[in-house]
C-alpha cells in the first residue's frame, strides 16, 4: 500500500482512520458486479439516498470535470450540493463534497460510526451466503449518501465508479442520468467492445430519470437512446439536441458559446480550463443542469458566469512548478491520452516536452504511450506508488516500442523521475514537463510539489 493511498486525509486524522478502515476491504481496483448487497447495506442505513435528488454520471473519460461543472453551476444556482467523486488525488475528504469544500472530517468520522453496525449485519448475511463482504467502494458509495443525507444537501452530483447498472453508486434513481464519452477501459470487467460497455453504462437511466449524453461513438449510442426510450423519455444528445457553438482558445482557458436544450442560445462565456474536451464537458453539465431545473428555461446568465467562473478541475492541466514548468494531467487511458494531447498541441507553445509517465497495471499502457508519443520529446518512465502499479521494465519496454525515436529514462521513483526531468527543461529555454499516465500518480505530483514548495 503506497503512501499516498494510506493518506486519507492531511487535514483530519478523523478521516484517516475511516480511509484506514475502508482499506481493509476488497479495493476498487476490484469491483463485484452486484447490488443488491448495497441496496441492503442503504436500507440498513436508513437509505440516504432517497434523501435528495441526484444527477448520476457514466462515461469513461470526463466523468470528473463533467461532474465538477454540473455541481459548481448548481451550487451557483443557490442550491445546497453534495459531489462525490473518485479516485482522490491527495486527501480522501476530497471524494466527499459540500457546497464545493471537502467534507469535515469528524462529520464524515460520525457517519462511518453510524454505517459499522449495518456493515457488520450485511457482511454476515454475505458469509452465510457463501458471497465475499462488501467492498471497499459499495462502503464507500452508501457513506457518501449517508454524508449528504447528514448534511443535508438538496441536490447530489454523482460520479460512476465502474460500470454503471451494477455501480455501487446506482442504488439511487437518478433525475438525470449523464453520459460523457464512452471508450474501451477496464475491457475485463466491463466487456470487450464498445456496445457492450456502452449496454452496462446505461443502467443508470431509471423510471422518471431526464437523459443527456455527450457525442457518442456510434457502436456507443444505441444502448443509451434504448434505455431512455424503455422508461418513456427521450435523450438529449450533443449536436442534436444542444451543441457548443464556439470554442475559442482563450488566456487561462476556454471563451466558448453553448445552445442548450432549450433551444436558447448563451452569451459567449469563460471557462478557465484548458483543451477543447473540457468545453465539450462545459455544453454537457450545463445541458444537464437545464434538465434538472426543468428543462424549460435557460440557465440565467448570471448563474452560468459564476459557475463557470469559480469551477476547478484539481489533477487536470493543474500547473504544480512554474520555473521550470510542470503540470500534471490525470490522463490514465488511450483516449484520455489523445485528448491531452490535442490539448497541449493547441493550448501551449512549447518547443521541446518531457514526459514522467506511470501507468497502473490493468490499465493499456500500450495505448496511452502510443497516444502520447506525437508530444514526447523526452520520456521518464517510473512506477507509480501503488501496488498495482504497472512495473518500470515493462513500462520502459512499452515505450521504447511505441515511442521509438524518443530517449526513454528508468527512473527509481517520481521524486527521482521529477527532479531528472526538471533538470532537462532547466537545461533550454521553451522546455516544460508534464507528467501523465495514472490518477495516483498525478496526485503524488501535487503532494511532492508541495513538500518541496515549488514555486508555481
Amino acid at each position: 500500500m503506497s503512501p499516498l493511498e494510506m493518506n486519507g486525509s492531511t487535514a483530519a486524522s478523523p478521516a484517516r482512520a475511516v480511509y484506514e478502515e475502508l482499506l481493509l476491504r476488497v479495493g476498487e481496483a476490484h469491483p463485484r458486479p452486484r447490488i443488491e448487497p448495497v441496496r441492503r447495506l442503504a436500507e440498513l442505513a436508513g437509505s440516504p439516498q432517497l434523501s435528495f435528488p441526484v444527477v448520476q454520471i457514466a462515461g469513461t473519460n470526463g466523468k470528473t470535470s463533467t461532474s465538477r461543472a454540473i455541481e459548481s453551476l448548481l451550487r451557483a444556482h443557490g442550491l445546497r450540493t453534495g459531489l462525490f467523486t473518485s479516485p482522490h488525488l491527495i486527501d480522501f475528504t476530497e471524494r466527499f463534497q459540500i457546497d464545493g469544500e471537502p467534507v469535515d472530517g469528524s462529520a464524515l468520522a460520525e457517519a462511518w460510526s453510524d454505517l459499522r453496525l449495518p456493515l457488520e449485519v450485511v457482511d454476515r448475511e454475505l458469509a452465510e451466503a457463501s458471497l465475499g463482504p462488501i467492498t471497499f467502494f459499495e462502503a464507500l458509495a452508501v457513506l457518501a449518501y449517508a454524508v449528504f443525507s447528514d448534511a443535508p444537501v438538496e441536490v447530489a452530483v454523482i460520479e460512476v465508479g465502474m460500470g454503471g447498472e451494477w455501480d455501487a453508486t446506482n442504488i439511487a434513481d437518478a433525475a438525470v442520468a449523464v453520459f460523457t464519452p464512452v471508450g474501451l477501459d477496464h475491457t475485463d470487467v466491463l466487456g470487450p467492445d464498445i456496445a457492450t460497455i456502452s449496454r452496462t453504462k446505461s443502467g443508470i437511466v431509471k423510471s422518471g430519470s431526464a437523459v443527456v449524453s455527450a457525442a457518442q461513438d456510434q457502436s456507443a449510442l444505441p444502448a443509451i437512446l434504448a434505455a431512455a426510450e424503455r422508461v418513456g423519455t427521450t435523450a438529449r444528445v450533443a449536436e442534436r439536441d444542444f451543441a457548443l457553438v464556439e470554442d475559442r482558445l482563450a488566456v487561462g482557458g476556454r471563451q466558448i458559446q453553448v445552445r442548450g436544450t432549450t433551444g436558447h442560445t448563451y452569451d459567449p462565456a469563460f471557462v478557465p480550463l484548458f483543451g477543447h474536451h473540457q468545453a465539450e464537458n462545459i455544453a454537457l453539465a450545463m445541458a444537464a443542469v437545464e434538465l434538472f431545473l426543468g428543462g424549460e428555461r435557460p440557465i440565467p446568465e448570471e448563474v452560468l458566469d459564476e459557475g463557470l467562473g469559480q469551477l476547478t478541475t484539481p489533477g487536470r492541466f493543474q500547473l504544480i512548478s512554474s520555473d521550470p514548468v510542470v503540470y500534471v494531467d490525470a490522463a490514465h487511458n488511450p483516449h484520455g491520452a489523445a485528448a491531452f494531447v490535442r490539448t497541449v498541441e493547441e493550448s501551449f507553445q512549447f518547443d521541446e516536452i518531457a514526459l514522467v509517465v506511470g501507468v497502473l497495471g490493468e490499465k493499456d499502457a500500450g495505448g496511452v504511450l502510443a497516444a502520447l508519443a506525437p508530444v514526447a520529446h523526452e520520456v521518464f518512465v517510473t512506477a507509480v506508488d501503488s501496488p498495482r502499479s504497472l512495473t518500470v521494465a515493462d513500462l520502459q519496454h512499452l515505450a521504447e516500442e511505441s515511442i521509438p525515436a524518443t530517449p526513454v529514462h528508468v527512473a527509481a521513483g517520481l521524486p527521482d523521475a521529477l527532479e531528472r526531468a526538471r533538470a532537462w527543461a532547466s537545461g533550454a529555454a521553451g522546455r516544460a514537463v508534464f507528467v501523465v499516465g495514472s490518477v495516483l500518480l498525478a496526485g503524488e505530483a501535487i503532494a511532492h510539489a508541495r513538500a518541496e514548495k515549488w514555486n508555481t
